[in-house]
Formats: C-alpha cells, sequence, structure tokens
C-alpha cells in the first residue's frame, strides 16, 4: 500500500495535490508545544469552587449530602450549617457596589456560628461520657488527651473532607482554610443535633470520630516521658507492691545490635515485658506494656461495647452536659 502511495506521488504533476497520509497528525505536536509553553508562562490554573461549575444544582446536592449521610436533616438547618460569615459580607458588599440600599443588599440568611457551638458542645460532651465507658481505668490525663485528639482540628478535617463538605461551603476563601472546614463540620453535627436529636447525632459521631482511634496506640495520643513513674504511681493507688525489672531473655550483647527483654515482676508475678536496644529502653518499653495493660487500651482488647444500654446512658450525659 505505501509503495501504491510513492508510485502516485512521483506521477503526480505540480498542479495535482497529493492526499496526506492516514492518522499522520502534522498540526499535533506544534499546538502542544505551544499549548505547554503558554501553560508555562501562564502557571497553573486557580481552583473553582464547585459551587461556580456548571451543571450544579445546590439544593439537589445538600438533599444528596443528607441522602449519603443516611440522616434525616432539616434542609433549611443543613444550608444555614454550609453558610459562612465570610460569604454573607461578600454578597452584601457586592449588593451595595451595585447600588442597592443597605436593607434591600442584607441577605435573609443566618450564619452557622450558633450551630457550630452546639455542635462543639455536644461533640466534646458526648465523646468524654463515651470514652470514660469504654476506658474507665484510664486516668485523666490520658483521658484528655484521647479527647483532644478526637476533636483536633486534624481530625475532624480529615472526616469532612472525604464527606466532600468543602464542595457545599458557602465561604470567601478558596482553597478553605482548616478553620473553617472545622466549623462547618461542627455546624453540620449542632444541624443534626437540632433535627434528629441526641441520639441520631451520637451515633453519628460514633461512626465517624470514635473510628479515627483504630489502629492508634494509647502514647500516640498521650505523650508520657517517664512511663515507670506513672506506672509506680498508679500501682501505689491500687496498693500493688512496686515492679522490680529483670532482664529475661538478651541477644546479641557484645555486637552493635544488641537486643534486650526486660520483665516487671509484682509480687513475683511477671506482669508485662518489652524489647529495647538497651536495658533502660527495654525496661520503658514494659511499663508502656503495664500501662496499656491496665488502662484498658492492650491491642487484644475486647471491641467497643455499642449496646443499646451504653448508648443511651452516654446520650442523656450529653444532654445533661450541654
Amino acid at each position: 500500500m505505501s509503495l501504491l502511495l510513492l508510485g502516485l506521488r512521483s506521477s503526480a504533476g505540480p498542479g495535482l495535490r497529493c492526499p496526506p497520509v492516514r492518522g499522520k497528525k502534522r498540526w499535533l505536536w506544534p499546538h502542544l508545544k505551544a499549548q505547554a509553553r503558554k501553560a508555562k508562562l501562564e502557571g497553573p490554573p486557580k481552583p473553582v469552587p464547585r459551587l461556580r461549575q456548571p451543571n450544579f444544582d445546590y439544593h439537589a446536592e445538600i438533599v444528596a449530602f443528607s441522602k449519603r449521610l443516611n440522616e434525616t436533616f432539616s434542609i433549611q438547618l443543613l444550608k444555614t450549617a454550609f453558610v459562612n460569615q465570610s460569604y454573607l459580607e461578600r454578597e452584601e458588599s457586592r449588593r451595595q457596589e451595585l447600588g442597592l440600599d443597605s436593607e434591600t443588599a442584607a441577605l435573609n440568611l443566618e450564619d452557622n456560628q450558633k450551630l457550630a457551638d452546639k455542635g462543639s458542645e455536644f461533640t466534646v460532651s458526648y465523646l468524654t461520657s463515651t470514652l470514660q465507658q469504654g476506658f474507665p481505668n484510664l486516668p485523666a490525663a490520658g483521658m484528655r488527651a484521647l479527647l483532644d485528639y478526637l476533636t483536633s482540628q486534624q481530625v475532624l478535617c480529615h472526616v469532612a473532607q472525604n464527606l466532600s463538605i468543602e464542595d457545599l461551603t458557602l465561604s470567601l476563601e478558596f482553597p478553605m482554610s482548616p478553620d473553617t472546614v472545622q466549623k462547618t463540620f461542627l455546624a453540620i453535627i449542632g444541624a443534626l443535633l437540632e433535627s434528629s436529636g441526641p441520639e441520631r447525632t451520637g451515633r453519628f459521631l460514633q461512626d465517624f470520630l470514635i473510628p479515627q482511634m483504630i489502629g492508634k496506640d494509647l502514647f500516640d495520643f498521650w505523650s508520657v516521658t517517664d512511663p515507670m513513674s506513672l506506672l509506680v504511681e498508679q500501682l501505689s493507688q491500687r496498693k500493688i507492691p512496686l515492679p522490680e525489672p529483670r532482664i529475661t531473655r538478651q541477644s546479641g550483647v557484645g555486637t552493635v545490635l544488641p537486643l534486650y527483654f526486660v520483665g516487671l515482676y509484682c509480687d513475683k508475678k511477671l506482669i508485662a515485658e518489652g524489647p529495647g536496644d538497651t536495658v533502660f529502653a527495654a525496661e520503658e518499653e514494659a511499663a508502656r506494656v503495664a500501662l496499656r495493660k491496665m488502662f484498658g487500651f492492650a491491642e487484644n482488647r475486647r471491641p467497643w461495647d455499642y449496646s443499646p444500654y451504653r448508648q443511651d446512658s452516654s446520650d442523656r450525659k450529653a444532654i445533661h452536659a450541654s
């Protein structure tokens, strides 16, 4: 076929135009090169919020958001939860620039500050009562560390971003700051509290916030610099004899990679054992193992108790606290 085309081209006169070879796009490479040069000069395009993109029905997306979470929201409250103060200020100033007076330019909307306050208050009270029931032996400092982790901005923003809350949030800034995302997520919790009550809101927190502890160690949340002193303090409160560290196993002592296993004995009973590259490090790890067992945070602990009785008591404590 190629030989036939070559023969036709050679036999064609100067006044005849040869047909192009099929599949050969001579314009493509210069076009792509020009686009790459333009993109390099102009930089990456600015991100556009999903609200400003075509084919976006805000009311339908709000209803779909409620259905995705399998929760019953008041649509008006849910819309209010997505409205930030910066959006209201920008819209009112834009209307005033168009020549409207202050009364006409004022929007008949409310920001999400009140809902965020209610959601934050209920979240703290519910998680506090739930963690106290789940880990009754954990001291106040450890309980506070767990609560601070679950209510931290990092965890709340992680959950909110995976729920695609940013696509529906009405705010002046884009991309949104972590403060705005956290506030909007807490406002959604407050809207659910007013729409469906504390029981459904507690289950919402149970489904999305408490699982953030999965795969985490107790001392990932709680920074303890001297675990042996903490262990001695806890044993003294329980009137248990003080621990006695003993080397149970060791390997490679004369090499650059030694390994020691230190066991802690109370009343001639082994309560914990931990490894380390030094005797001191192994003793600290054994103390951490003993603390995990004592506080009910060991790896082989029983699963979380989601029985109705415990959940109802958590809801009642959260209601009274709020």
